[in-house]
């Protein structure tokens, strides 16, 4: 059992991390302890000195992080459960388009200052990242290798779901002359936006780790730099284009973000709800100066959306997540301490990713099944009243019970891979 931080101290552990969605957990790291990445100063906790770098012999049994499993974990989790719950399909004449409940009720968005979880979901990847990559220098892996491996893990699943759906769309559109049908698959397969992002960054990996070494937390500065200059580049001068560029420029600082994480853990407990308080209030100040939306998600009607593309808010928006997760850090460890929640932990962790990347197929069954039990197409325009408040724990119902046999069929080789 792990016992309660006091003020000022930290409960922590070795960790074998796994990665993000495909990643193989190939690395430890130690909580409490500061950052470490690079060379020779930059090198992991007893892997360099005097007599040259240790040997697995030499190192202390690892130990999953089971907190950084559980915040990867939660992270695609939310995500899917968003979708599930929350998502309005409303028929137009070019078939199905989707909104939001943000919409339709007032003071909903505020919800998403939680529940928008991309920037922990990005803070924790550059950790494992981070972590993987000095366990895999310490064997002799060379860069390329490294991302390149990376790359077509990931790569390989979502282009898989992508093709089958873009040859069914089609299919389909000729067989049956369904002409909305490009739409179906584009609603299906948008989802996977966030994984393209994830290979640009990992695929700048070699960058990143650079600007870690030579620049340590001014790279962090100047990324989140850059993304205001873009934002004032858009919104007072008028360069939509411009705002593409914090595509990268905001996940990316998250992701760099994640280098951090260790330094993060070490600080003094009182350190974490400054991190917290730091990060809420940048987001009130930003969304009330009445320059930026208040949801962290799109909502029709909104003048933008900070999601698409990201805004400076999103930075405020990583800095409070990075601080609530430490503030909670002490309970969670030690409820993921107990043997019953070790198992809810593991079951999630291996599924998480065939879980994110069917979700939406899932969502499709289940949409198509209950038009087709109800006789009909939903309404042009549907509005979320009490009785569909009521019927939201029947649709994420609905479209697990859907999913889980696509994962059975289709997923569970990646669902061993994580195991």
């Amino acid at each position: 059992m792990i016992e309660p931080a006091r003020d000022g101290e930290r409960t922590s552990s070795p960790s074998d991390t796994p990665g993000p969605p495909a990643d193989a957990p190939d690395s430890p790291g130690t909580h409490g302890s500061p950052d470490t990445s690079g060379s020779p100063a930059d090198m992991p906790a007893g892997t360099a000195g005097a007599s040259g770098p240790a040997t697995p012999q030499d190192r202390p049994p690892l130990r999953r992080d089971r907190y950084v499993d559980w915040l990867r974990a939660v992270s695609l989790v939310v995500v899917v459960v968003w979708h599930w719950a929350f998502t309005i399909l409303e028929w137009g004449p070019d078939g199905p388009s989707p909104t939001s409940p943000l919409g339709f009720t007032s003071g909903l968005w505020i919800l998403t200052w939680l529940l928008q979880v991309l920037p922990l979901f990005f803070y924790v990847g550059g950790h494992v990242h981070l972590l993987s990559w000095n366990r895999a220098r310490e064997r002799g892996v060379g860069i390329g290798a490294f991302v390149w491996r990376r790359i077509r893990s990931l790569a390989i699943p979502a282009l898989a779901l992508a093709g089958t759906w873009a040859v069914l769309g089609a299919f389909v559109t000729w067989a049956f002359g369904i002409g909305w049908m490009d739409r179906v698959v584009l609603l299906v397969i948008s989802p996977l936006w966030f994984i393209g992002v994830y290979l640009v960054l990992i695929a700048l990996l070699p960058v990143a780790l650079w600007l870690h070494r030579r620049y340590d937390v001014l790279a962090l500065i100047w990324l989140a730099g850059a993304a205001l200059v873009v934002d004032v580049l858009r919104l007072r001068y008028g360069y939509e284009a411009a705002g593409w560029l914090n595509m990268i420029i905001v996940w990316g600082l998250a992701h760099q973000a994640g280098f951090f994480y260790d330094r993060v853990v070490a600080l003094p407990r009182r350190f974490d709800a400054a991190i917290l308080w730091t990060g809420l209030f940048s987001l009130f100040g930003l969304v009330y100066s009445g320059i930026y939306p208040g949801s962290m998600v799109g909502v029709p009607g909104d003048k933008l959306s900070n999601m698409a593309p990201p805004t400076f808010v999103i930075v405020a928006l990583l800095i409070f997540q990075i601080g609530l997760v430490e503030v909670v850090r002490p309970s969670m460890e030690r409820l993921l301490a107990r043997p019953r929640w070790q198992g809810v932990n593991e079951t999630v962790n291996r599924f998480a990713l065939p879980l994110f990347l069917f979700h939406t197929t899932g969502m499709a069954i289940w949409v198509a099944l209950t038009w087709w039990l109800a006789g009909g197409r939903p309404a042009a325009l549907v509005r979320p009243d009490l009785s569909w408040w009521l019927e939201r724990p029947l649709a994420v119902a609905g479209a697990l019970v859907c999913t889980l046999p696509v994962i059975m069929l289709f997923g569970r080789r990646w669902a061993a891979r994580r195991h």
